[in-house]
């Protein structure tokens, strides 16, 4: 069992830092900076249950039918046009550096839990990701289930604390931001999201 704690382990710190640059990182850091430690766990634990979703998924099949090319297409669509509309939303709102003066009353932890969610979900390159590793595990486990279970447990696990360092870090920014900053800030994110909607839709289209 150690060997796949081990290769969870290896597994996790990849995809947090080679992979995890996507529209969920973006929208981490936003939420960190504009809502605070809290709401950037809460959005973190909601990719991490994302993420459960689809390895619980791969393990089963079910996820290859998104390789279906009729199914491909569909997916990719459906996932751009939400993500452009994150990335819209996100763009036109105006966070304040002095909004705890004026009472504004935050979203619920479900709401980012929620967006966490769907924003990974969304983007059908990591359903590809988690069925390919899924195909790769199993046969190089020779259908260990347990091993199998305790290597994506470990994997997921490591992501979550890496987004969660990641929220911490970015939360520590917000003292040194200006408003102008912040709204900066959120322009990019938003722009950076649309953008990966546009391309999810184009590759789709395309491939």
């Amino acid at each position: 069992m150690g060997f796949a704690i081990r290769d969870g382990l290896i597994l996790g710190v990849t995809l947090a830092t080679l992979f995890g640059f996507g529209p969920a990182l973006l929208a981490l850091v936003q939420t960190s900076i504009n809502r605070g430690f809290k709401a950037g766990v809460a959005l973190a634990f909601g990719v991490f249950l994302s993420d459960l979703f689809l390895v619980l998924l791969s393990f089963q099949g079910v996820i290859q039918v998104v390789e279906q090319p009729k199914n491909k297409l569909a997916f990719g669509i459906v996932s751009g046009l939400i993500l452009i509309v994150f990335g819209i939303l996100t763009y036109i709102k105006k966070p304040k550096v002095k909004a705890a003066e004026v009472k504004v009353k935050d979203p619920r932890t479900i709401t980012y839990i929620l967006k966490g969610f769907f924003l990974n979900v969304a983007n059908p390159f990591i359903w590809l990701f988690w069925m390919g590793t899924m195909v790769a595990i199993t046969s190089n486990y020779e259908k260990d289930e347990n091993a199998i279970m305790t290597m994506f447990s470990v994997t997921l696990v490591t992501v979550f604390l890496s987004d969660t360092l990641k929220s911490y870090l970015a939360g520590k920014l917000k003292p040194l931001l200006t408003e102008k900053l912040l709204v900066l800030i959120n322009s990019i994110a938003g722009i950076g999201l649309m953008i990966f909607g546009v391309s999810l839709m184009v590759r789709a289209f395309w491939f």
